[in-house]
């Protein structure tokens, strides 16, 4: 916000800024509406204001909900931070009942480890809302207010976030037993690449990576299937469509009851490290904070 935005006609009401935000993280005026425990036309109304005064719409109102425009975005980004922790400061409760904590990451790590961990916590009244998705666009959603965490793939650079080590994913070289019969004693990069890889993406991302740190030379495959999503990946290699490289943690159940094989175990098996983001300070919700220590203490075990 420039000078002229926020100074032109006195000092801006802090009370539009903190329904702003409520919109914002919520998506919706009907939400931010409960949540700041006003009337939705009284949210309606605040919204009016600031957007006259900025001299620019805020948001595109949609059949449900509403949605972000970039100016909002970066204007979220710039009040998130010092509101929460002038809420902190003030002891503010909107409400009686906690907010919905908004976790966000990868939708393999979610979906089959994450939601299991986190189950236990509905019981104490801790209400989530999921968005699965890569790790950069989560990110920017996170620094802008969307999010409270982010299971990330990568630390985040800079100082807007914060991260902490959550888990470190093994990768493994599976396939389903006749495939994994026709290898046997045979070099098997090269025995492989002749065979059908099925992968997350057309540039086979994880399995060029294993081939580096593993056998140290390069992939020479094309995919045979290539879906988005590592569970459909593991689908169609437990169906006996081919062979891939996968996170250990994905393909557990499946190697225990044999519908797949280990292909190959070495000794330093490639890794990628998992982090937990959030922005910086104290959460106003406790439930965030509850959330975070929770998946973090699950990972560890």
């Amino acid at each position: 916000m420039s000078d002229h935005d926020t100074r032109g006609s006195g000092p801006l009401d802090l009370n539009l800024l903190r329904t702003f935000l409520a919109v914002h993280r919520l998506g919706s005026f009907t939400a931010a509406a409960r949540r700041l425990r006003l009337s939705q036309s009284t949210v309606t109304t605040q919204i009016r204001a600031l957007e006259n005064r900025l001299g620019r719409e805020l948001f595109e109102r949609r059949a449900h909900g509403v949605a972000s425009l970039p100016h909002a975005d970066e204007l979220a980004l710039r009040l998130s931070v010092p509101l929460d922790q002038l809420a902190d400061i003030t002891g503010e409760e909107p409400s009686n009942t906690a907010a919905a904590v908004h976790l966000a990451g990868p939708a393999e790590f979610l979906s089959a480890l994450g939601l299991k961990m986190l189950a236990p916590l509905v019981a104490q009244g801790v209400r989530l809302r999921v968005t699965m998705g890569l790790t950069e666009p989560l990110l920017a959603e996170l620094r802008a207010g969307r999010h409270d965490l982010v299971v990330a793939t990568r630390r985040p650079r800079g100082r807007t976030l914060q991260a902490e080590v959550l888990a470190d994913e093994e990768f493994v070289l599976v396939a389903a037993p006749q495939w994994a019969e026709r290898v046997k004693g045979q070099d098997l990069p090269t025995a492989l690449e002749a065979l059908p890889l099925i992968a997350y993406a057309e540039d086979l991302p994880i399995a060029r990576r294993y081939w580096r740190h593993v056998f140290d030379r390069r992939l020479h495959a094309q995919a045979a299937i290539t879906v988005p999503d590592l569970r459909g990946v593991l689908t169609s290699v437990t169906a006996g469509a081919g062979w891939s490289a996968l996170p250990s943690y994905l393909c557990q159940s499946e190697l225990a009851s044999g519908a797949l094989r280990l292909l190959y175990q070495p000794e330093d098996p490639p890794i990628n490290t998992a982090y937990l983001v959030q922005r910086p300070g104290s959460p106003t919700n406790p439930h965030v904070t509850l959330v975070r220590d929770h998946l973090l203490a699950a990972a560890k075990t």
